[in-house]
């Protein structure tokens, strides 16, 4: 349930854990901050997988040989978006559990390209988040520009 504060400012919890609230004077990714992120991402995880079991659970289920062409192909481009779907979400785990590795490492929450601190707020919103939002902008930036 979320907190009263929270409710107020509009934050969504992300995989049910609430947001995490700096105490003044705070060391930047203490244990308990680290703790927190680990929590969120574990739990993540965790809904990503149980929604892979149920697909494959579905298309095992649902799968038929329709005589009509068009119910055939209707199941096949139904299963084909909940394929691209899940794949989308595989390639989320893999970076989720490398994110889990960089916080045992005492590496998280810091920014691959400068260095500096990412932000509690930022990684809350996004706990794989592996740039600030300044390095992050100007590499959107390039990248539009390299599309151009």
């Amino acid at each position: 349930m979320p907190t009263e504060k929270a409710k107020k400012i509009g934050v969504m919890a992300l995989a049910g854990v609430e947001p995490y609230q700096e105490k003044p004077g705070e060391e930047y990714m203490n244990e308990d901050q680290l703790n927190h992120f680990k929590t969120i991402l574990e739990a993540w995880r965790n809904q990503l997988r149980e929604e892979v079991d149920r697909t494959v659970h579905h298309m095992q289920d649902e799968a038929a040989n329709f005589p009509d062409p068009v119910d055939r192909a209707a199941q096949e481009e139904e299963f084909a978006l909940e394929l691209r779907t899940r794949d989308r979400e595989r390639k989320l785990i893999k970076k989720i559990e490398k994110t889990l590795v960089l916080i045992e490492e005492d590496d998280f929450g810091f920014c691959d390209t400068c260095g500096i601190e990412i932000g509690i707020r930022r990684l809350e919103a996004r706990p794989t988040a592996d740039q600030c939002i300044d390095c992050k902008t100007l590499s959107e930036i390039k990248e539009r520009q390299m599309a151009g």
